[in-house]
């Protein structure tokens, strides 16, 4: 059993964590090349957060929405 744990330990330890020790030893020569993947990615979801809302206002405007609150039967 204690080599089981040693074996998921290993996979995490030496696999699956080396990208993100290679972005901690990264911080300490460029702060802002470590952080382009976290500014990349709110880049990425503010887009799709205005998107999504601009949409939403469309089918507003189109009386699309079904604002009924009893729209769902657990609601009544």
């Amino acid at each position: 059993m204690k080599a089981f744990f040693e074996a998921i330990q290993s996979l995490f330890v030496d696999f699956l964590f080396k990208p993100f020790d290679w972005l901690r030893s990264w911080e300490l020569s460029s702060w802002v090349g470590a952080n382009l993947i976290n500014w990349a990615m709110m880049i990425i979801c503010g887009y799709y957060i205005v998107y999504w809302c601009k949409q939403l206002v469309i089918h507003q405007k189109n009386n699309e929405e079904n604002q009924d609150t009893t729209a769902h039967s657990f609601l009544k």
